[in-house]
């Protein structure tokens, strides 16, 4: 994770508070709080790596978890620690890389989250070392859920998001280069893994596999069309998210969307 990823997270710390209330990004959402639901204990102490202005976290509070938000850019800290208040809520939040946790003791949390370090960590071997902090400040048997950006569905929702990367020559590497020169409006140093690459990761650093899901599900690739129905059959619209979530970790789905969440536990 570099000094680039930061900046790029310090100031678009609106736009990622923002991201997950479009009609299609709430998909994202609702599937992960089902996931939660699903997978973490009733109660404890979770930790939300990488969950910039706090999103997750603050739905997590809610939820009545003691939570620790960590992330690299203090703006988009600052700005949790804003709303936190604002709410009434309350969380322990540090500014640092998910690389070195070392001010979090051993075997600290009953849960945790990380949905953005896995693909702003560019180098494998950095990826490993957020994952070995991540396996060590986990209690043992205690879930996660790890986020990855698929290249599989970045394949198909660039139909929609991207069409132009399909008109050229290298339209062909899509698979292995799927925008990774990147148009740094739109995102910023990424790497996106497919799931069998993922899942190897996970394995690799002591995690047994419990689940996963692709968190678009079946609605994958269609902005346009989703933004279309939330605008004109809002009913409608809620019918998809709720089936959208229900239905995420089917093998039909959770393979082909743009984000892959894999729930993990420690073992050990």
């Amino acid at each position: 994770m570099s000094e680039v990823v930061r900046r790029y997270y310090d100031e678009g710390v609106i736009r990622e508070w923002e991201r997950l209330e479009g009609p299609y990004r709430r998909f994202e959402l609702v599937s992960t709080l089902r996931l939660i639901e699903e997978f973490f204990p009733k109660e404890g102490r979770i930790i939300d790596i990488g969950g910039g202005p706090g999103r997750y976290t603050i739905e997590l509070s809610k939820l009545g978890y003691s939570v620790t938000l960590v992330d690299l850019s203090p703006r988009a800290i600052a700005f949790a620690e804003e709303k936190l208040e604002e709410l009434g809520l309350t969380g322990e939040l540090l500014v640092a890389d998910a690389r070195d946790l070392s001010m979090i003791d051993d075997s600290s949390f009953d849960g945790a989250l990380i949905l953005g370090p896995m693909y702003h960590i560019v180098e494998e071997e950095g990826r490993a070392a957020a994952l070995s902090e991540l396996h060590r400040i986990l209690k043992p048997g205690a879930p996660a859920i790890v986020g990855f950006i698929n290249p599989w569905g970045i394949l198909r929702s660039g139909l929609t998001e991207f069409p132009h990367e399909y008109t050229d020559d290298h339209a062909r590497d899509l698979l292995t280069s799927c925008v990774q020169a990147g148009d740094q409006e739109a995102f910023t140093e990424a790497a996106f893994l497919t799931p069998p690459h993922a899942i190897g990761e996970l394995r690799a650093a002591g995690f047994a596999i419990e689940s996963r899901a692709g968190v678009e599900g079946f609605a994958a690739g269609m902005l346009d069309e989703v933004e279309r129905l939330a605008a004109t059959d809002p009913k409608g619209y809620e019918n998809v998210l709720r089936l959208v979530a229900d239905t995420s970790t089917l093998p039909a789905y959770r393979d082909s969307t743009e984000h892959l969440h894999v729930v993990v536990r420690r073992i050990g």
